[in-house]
């Protein structure tokens, strides 16, 4: 065996570590790094990736034969077997330190990209050659040579060779930026919707199965409350999942696309001060959960919604009465023994309405009253055409999303009319109480104050009409006197 090569490799490793070593840690160790040039540090990070990539390739090499050599047809004889080892994924580990993970995927590319020997000794060709090529050429990152041949490797066994022999070199040359059209390399993320094309292609029958798989697994479990929690686990399916996020980027979008007119914002006719507008600082995963709360409440609303025992199914939480307008009061969620803080059923109340129950001492009901009447869908329609969407300034949710809000509480005398309703968002709702907006309505008209971090001056402000009653009111401008 000749092993001239193999030592020149290691010799040169040995001193490509020690240049590197020598290099990196002035520059990185000190933090150095800080004062280089834009320039530099983009020609840095394409040069370190391009090393990178180099490494990768022997990496991806040795882990795929160690994983030769420990097949189990070798019996004793195999590597891993002789070190001490189960398999070929753990004796990686052992002598890198990796995750089993990570010597997982090394190996799983390398039994993709190199070739194999038979029970006689015979060798076999990589099983995707364009792919190897370009990974030992260093051109191709380990992400998209993984997405290449585990989506090449679902359809392979029916795909046509000749289709899949262009696949993988069409799939390489979008990766590497070496296609004939000159187009720039593609991200491994590109390179995984191109996959996914080429799979219908080489499988147009593929897709119907996995998407059976797929409703076979569909899942979503509700938790036990913890600390004020309820987790949500599952699985749903991507068309599922796509129209959520079309719902959730609509509901954060800060303009809709279609909407040309600016809407709502923290001014008067005197101050156009945009900068009071304050900034959302929700997490992406917190808004995700707003926008939930908000289609639950959409669709609890809608008249297509199944109604529960003659009434539609509207959230419930019990409270007393001396405790819904105290500040330590509590509620419970109906049918759980979940507690709530009392502006959560305040907040629930304004939206949905109340019903109270008398209770005796000893427990039994002594009467009933009906439910406190809530704004209808005329008055709805009326309020939504007016604010147009929720009337925080800077929050574009759609009045439609909106819940309706009494400006004064109806339990406190406030009346269930036009006047007296404006739109909120469910966040937006929720915090009202403790966010320091307050809301009051003049003449039919709302206007907000902003809390003193956002305002000093905390004035009233109105707020601007929607874009539809703005049109509207051009209209009468601009029209003729008769």
């Amino acid at each position: 065996m000749n092993t001239a090569p193999a030592t020149r490799l290691l010799e040169a490793l040995d001193r490509v570590s020690t240049m590197l070593a020598d290099a990196i840690d002035p520059v990185a160790g000190d933090g150095a790094i800080r004062s280089v040039t834009d320039v530099e540090l983009r020609e840095l990070t394409q040069q370190v990736e391009v090393v990178g990539r180099q490494v990768d390739a022997l990496r991806v090499a040795c882990a795929g034969e160690i994983d030769e050599r420990s097949r189990v047809e070798r019996g004793r004889e195999r590597m891993s077997a002789e070190h001490g080892c189960a398999n070929a994924t753990e004796l990686v580990t052992r002598l890198t330190q990796i995750s089993a993970r990570t010597a997982s995927a090394r190996i799983r590319l390398g039994r993709s990209c190199h070739p194999s020997l038979t029970l006689t000794g015979d060798e076999l060709p990589a099983r995707f050659p364009a792919v190897q090529k370009a990974l030992t050429a260093g051109l191709l990152g380990l992400d998209a040579a993984a997405e290449i041949t585990g989506g090449l490797a679902q359809t392979a066994d029916r795909a046509d060779p000749a289709l899949l022999v262009a696949a993988e070199e069409e799939l390489v040359q979008a990766a590497t930026g070496t296609a004939p059209d000159g187009a720039p390399a593609s991200s491994a993320d590109d390179i995984r919707i191109q996959v996914k094309v080429w799979s219908l292609v080489l499988d147009p029958d593929g897709v119907r199965p996995d998407y059976e798989q797929a409703m076979r697994k569909r899942s979503l479990t509700v938790g036990r409350e913890r600390d004020n929690l309820v987790p949500l686990r599952g699985h749903v399916l991507p068309d599922v999942a796509a129209q959520f996020l079309r719902l959730a980027h609509a509901h954060n979008s800060p303009r809709v696309d279609d909407r040309t007119d600016p809407g709502p914002v923290f001014r008067d006719d005197t101050d156009s001060d945009d900068s009071l507008i304050p900034h959302d600082e929700r997490t992406r995963g917190q808004k995700l959960h707003d926008v939930l709360a908000t289609v639950l409440g959409v669709a609890g609303r809608t008249a297509e919604t199944p109604s529960i025992g003659g009434a539609p199914p509207t959230l419930l939480v019990t409270i007393p009465a001396d405790d819904l307008d105290r500040h330590d009061g509590v509620g419970f969620v109906d049918g759980t023994d979940v507690a709530v803080p009392a502006f959560v059923a305040r907040q629930i109340a304004c939206a949905g309405g109340i019903q109270k129950l008398r209770i005796s001492a000893d427990g039994r009901l002594v009467a009933l009253g009906t439910p406190d009447r809530t704004f209808n869908a005329h008055q709805r329609r009326a309020i939504t055409a007016r604010d147009g969407e929720c009337i925080i300034p800077g929050c574009h949710v759609p009045a439609e999303w909106c819940e309706l809000h009494h400006v004064i509480d109806h339990a406190k005398g406030g009346p269930t009319h036009v006047d007296n309703g404006v739109t909120l968002c469910w966040w937006h709702h929720r915090t009202l109480e403790t966010s320091g907006w307050h809301i009051r309505m003049v003449a039919g008209v709302p206007e907000v104050r902003a809390p003193s971090y956002i305002d000093a001056q905390m004035l009233w402000r109105r707020v601007p009409p929607s874009p539809l009653l703005r049109r509207q009111s051009r209209r009468r401008r601009g029209r003729a006197p008769t």
